[in-house]
């Protein structure tokens, strides 16, 4: 079993936690990383890129000039491609740029990202993080005590510790049924809670991953 200790919002150790080798202390898969984030961003993706063939441009049904006689090519339509205002020739179309990749890829990828953050001692747990009101300056002084300067933060229905974290750039707050590999790379450090780090270990010690890769 991995332990972590835990601290109250003043840094001082309260206890300890001890959580499943499995998700925190598994091998680290790179290649793992690379697939599940391509996965992510390509599921982002709008595609709404859209241009216009040429039978659904506007106009265009009358001939532009007579066949013969003119000097000129032969012309049956002036919404062609390689008219001026026409239609665009193999132009972008709506498409959907998602794909899915096995569950058993996409949890073993979540795990090592939570195992390298680990051995990287970039994890900060603590007992709580309730905060009396929405302070930004207050939770940034709890931050800058324990010297994060960027972090995902993991902590559930705490609205306050949300709205709070709101003006900080440097940090996102999310439930843990929201952590991704992305978000886990994205920041260099990774704050979670009791309650946040246990309900982690109980999904993906059963086998179960994030639901959120887009």
């Amino acid at each position: 079993m991995a332990t972590f200790d835990i601290y109250n919002q003043k840094k001082e150790k309260v206890g300890a936690l001890d959580v499943a080798d499995a998700v925190f202390s598994s091998e680290v898969k790179p290649y793992l990383f690379w697939e599940v984030v391509k996965c992510q961003l390509a599921s982002r993706r709008a595609g709404t890129a859209k241009a216009k063939t040429r039978s659904e441009m506007r106009g265009g049904g009358q001939k532009p000039f007579r066949q013969k006689g003119t000097g000129r090519a032969r012309q049956g339509t002036t919404r062609a491609p390689h008219m001026v205002g026409g239609s665009v020739a193999h132009g972008p179309q709506l498409r959907d740029y998602s794909y899915k990749i096995p569950k058993k890829v996409r949890r073993q990828a979540l795990c090592s990202a939570l195992s390298l953050r680990a051995s990287e001692s970039q994890i900060t747990i603590f007992e709580d993080l309730d905060l009396p009101e929405i302070k930004t300056k207050a939770l940034k002084e709890i931050l800058d005590n324990f010297e994060v300067s960027n972090a995902l933060i993991i902590e559930e229905g705490n609205d306050n510790l949300k709205k709070s974290c709101r003006n900080l750039a440097e940090f996102q707050v999310m439930p843990s049924r929201g952590l991704n590999v992305y978000d886990i790379l994205r920041y260099d450090h990774l704050i979670l809670t009791r309650a946040s780090a246990k309900a982690i270990e109980a999904r993906l010690g059963h086998g179960e991953e994030s639901e959120s890769d887009d």
